[in-house]
């Protein structure tokens, strides 16, 4: 029988994935958890796949953006279009920076822009042009498609939890229909356990299908997310990953269960095997980390494998 977790190093880390498994799945044993309650809750850009040079949501949306400025040139005079349109991309870059920092004054046009990219489209629009997106766009820094910018470790978590009766859901602050369409491919999770950032919806009875809005129904990160687990799940995780600020409230919520392992994905690898060193956006999860159990997953020296092999 091949060896669990094969791009993972033998490490304390590995060492801790393991033996939390091994004891919650040990009938008759003190931190014995039935299936039923074996829920794993995974943030998707930075802790199962790549964010860097920038989501890869927002790269779709950049194009969305261009070729919208591109036929209505007014658009260009306003944010993010302006940077879309001459690609001059570092207000966008600051823009989420300073999300993650606390401070969303520009996160109120981002949103908009992000709405509206999608308003009056039909849920099997959207899905049909995503799809097109994750078959022909390739990383704008690694040239690879999408599908190998996934993190191979993390996949092979996913893929350990499920054979040992857990049911993982991904819990991500993206659009949940961005995500949707390459879930199950990617990770194995189908579209049914993606909880993630929501733009309006109704019901266009005339057509018979249901259309986005121009509205922003709920944004899933930081404090919502815990909400949204439990309106999605109906039940508090035993297992949470992350990588950023806002993932600290979704780690809080699964340590309030009796057992629980709880993982932070630290960027500090420099060894150009994947993303280059970062901890922007991640410093209070860190600060955090230490002062409540959290267990930190180092790239450079928990995992033997960044992405997958083959492209």
């Amino acid at each position: 029988m091949s060896e669990p977790l094969p791009s993972w190093r033998d490490t304390a880390t590995r060492d801790a994935i393991l033996d939390f498994v091994a004891a919650v799945t040990a009938e008759g044993g003190p931190d014995f958890v039935p299936p039923e309650g074996r829920v794993a809750v995974f943030d998707n850009d930075g802790t199962l796949w790549t964010e860097k040079p920038m989501p890869t949501q927002l790269h779709y949306l950049l194009e969305q953006w261009k070729a919208a400025a591109t036929a209505d040139p007014t658009l260009a005079d306003r944010q993010p279009y302006r940077a879309a349109a001459s690609g001059d991309l570092a207000w966008l870059g600051q823009a989420v920076d300073k999300h993650y920092a606390g401070d969303d004054s520009d996160l109120g046009a981002l949103i908009a822009a992000v709405s509206e990219s999608s308003a009056g489209a039909s849920v099997e629009e959207y899905e049909a042009s995503v799809a097109a997106f994750y078959r022909d766009a390739r990383h704008l820094s690694l040239g690879s498609s999408y599908a190998h910018t996934v993190y191979q470790p993390m996949v092979e978590l996913i893929g350990f939890l499920e054979q040992h009766g857990f049911t993982a859901y991904i819990v991500s602050g993206g659009d949940r229909d961005f995500m949707r369409p390459m879930t199950r491919d990617y990770y194995g999770i189908p579209a049914e356990r993606v909880v993630g950032t929501g733009m309006g919806l109704e019901y266009d009875a005339d057509d018979n299908v249901v259309r986005y809005t121009s509205k922003l129904a709920f944004f899933d990160d930081g404090p919502e997310k815990p909400v949204r687990i439990w309106m999605r799940v109906g039940r508090r995780p035993i297992l949470a990953a992350g990588n950023s600020n806002g993932d600290i409230p979704m780690l809080r919520f699964a340590q309030g269960s009796p057992r629980s392992l709880t993982l932070l994905i630290h960027h500090d690898d420099d060894s150009g095997r994947g993303d280059e060193p970062y901890d922007k956006g991640a410093e209070k999860a860190l600060e955090a980390a230490s002062v409540h159990g959290v267990t930190v997953v180092s790239v450079r020296d928990d995992w033997s494998l960044v992405f997958p092999p083959g492209e």
